[in-house]
């Protein structure tokens, strides 16, 4: 994704200038180490429940202050730097929309993504 494309495309949206006043990103990249022991990690497969995405977007997008929240996952293998998943939400005021992007974020990765980190060892098992 585009980042700065897609917020000048919601800056053309009718109401955008009468109802944000803040816009929040995240930008979330494959690590190349495990959060349960730091082992190094050399590619991450995710599946995204798109299905599951969109009700949680669709939830979140009613509440007070929400003008729109746009979320894109990528799906399939990647390397450690690549980029995963983009969250943007943008509303009137920090205390609607901080805590809205905390909630998608820990909901999306939670409820939505399946995610299987590939170690060094799994890469070198299947070559022999």
């Amino acid at each position: 994704m585009d980042i700065s494309k897609k917020i000048a495309e919601m800056k053309q949206s009718p109401g955008f200038q009468d109802s944000v006043g803040m816009i929040l990103i995240h930008n979330g990249v494959v690590r190349n180490w495990s959060r349960k022991d730091h082992s190094q990690v050399q590619a991450l497969e995710v599946i995204p429940d798109l299905h599951k995405i969109e009700a949680i977007r669709q939830e979140l997008l009613a509440r007070a202050g929400i003008f729109d929240i746009v979320v894109e996952v990528r799906s399939g293998r990647f390397q450690p730097g690549e980029d995963l998943l983009f969250l943007i939400v943008a509303g009137d005021i920090r205390e609607h929309i901080v805590p809205v992007l905390s909630e998608l974020l820990n909901r999306v990765k939670a409820e939505a993504i399946a995610k299987r980190e590939i170690f060094h060892e799994e890469l070198s098992d299947r070559k022999s």
